[in-house]
């Protein structure tokens, strides 16, 4: 059998605007652009890779489609702000006056904002 969990991998996020979140994505988030297709844009991740697809339309899932794990959130915010990213506020959560939210237990932190199509995207610095 196929070990999976030692397979590369591949992330796929919809895009309307292939040109707009390849600029995102790249000038924004920092990325490796690896190609740009009539399909795909698609950048290096560590081990894996993600895959914006090119859709004509979605409706973006309110939930996190894709975190990217930091060492320090407050660098990683400061960075983002500094591009535009605007951090989203969610009521329900508890989030201080950053935005981050400290998971259960107090070790986690997690920083949600969306990319150009209202996909949730997220920074998080786990517990030591």
């Amino acid at each position: 059998m196929t070990d999976f969990s030692k397979a590369p991998t591949s992330f796929f996020v919809p895009t309307t605007d292939g040109d707009i979140s390849k600029t995102f994505y790249a000038e924004v988030l920092g990325l490796e652009l690896v190609e740009d297709t009539q399909f795909a844009v698609v950048f290096k991740l560590a081990d894996s890779e993600l895959r914006l697809s090119k859709v004509s339309d979605f409706k973006p899932f309110p939930w996190t489609v894709l975190d990217f794990q930091v060492d320090d959130i407050s660098v990683a915010m400061k960075g983002l702000r500094d591009q535009g990213v605007k951090f989203q506020h969610y009521n329900e959560m508890g989030q201080d006056e950053d935005g981050v939210w400290v998971a259960p237990g107090g070790t986690t932190q997690i920083a949600w904002f969306k990319d150009p199509d209202g996909n949730v995207l997220s920074v998080s610095q786990r517990g030591k």
